[in-house]
């Protein structure tokens, strides 16, 4: 193996962290939208990023290493995949608090503020998952008896 990075438990772990990124930067987004009339709130759409994990993360591939989803356009309407490989656009759902404002407004800060401990919970479990699996990943490369 030469390059452990390229491991399946890696991409998953690295794809977990860019969508968490993405979600604090929609959940930013709702909370700098708080006073402006009419706005709905957004989030990360965690279902379809979810079959996303299952696909890539699927039993029986086949394949030596984690199994690839590639963006396709499908119709003629479709926006063709970014050239770059940065992150992925993650899929967005309108997804209005409990209570809308006389304006149109359906922010409620603390429901954001849940949203953001949440995110940060999760992103933290994801970091001290991939600081153990390099330590297990050292452990296994050195020699016997050191």
């Amino acid at each position: 193996m030469a390059d452990p990075t390229q491991m399946s438990v890696f991409s998953l772990m690295k794809a977990r962290l860019q969508m968490l990124g993405e979600r604090q930067k929609v959940i930013a987004q709702n909370v700098a939208n708080v006073s402006t009339p009419g706005y709905v709130p957004s989030d990360i759409n965690q279902e379809a990023f979810s079959a996303t994990l299952q696909r890539m993360g699927g039993k029986g591939s086949g394949a030596a290493g984690p199994a690839r989803t590639a963006m396709v356009a499908t119709q003629a309407g479709h926006m063709s995949p970014a050239a770059s490989g940065g992150g992925a656009q993650m899929a967005t759902t309108k997804s209005p608090d409990s209570e809308t404002t006389l304006d149109g407004n359906a922010v409620v800060v603390e429901e954001q503020m849940m949203k953001i401990a949440e995110t940060r919970m999760d992103f933290e479990t994801m970091v001290g998952l991939y600081q153990k699996s390099l330590g297990l990943l050292r452990m296994a490369s050195r020699a016997p008896g050191r």
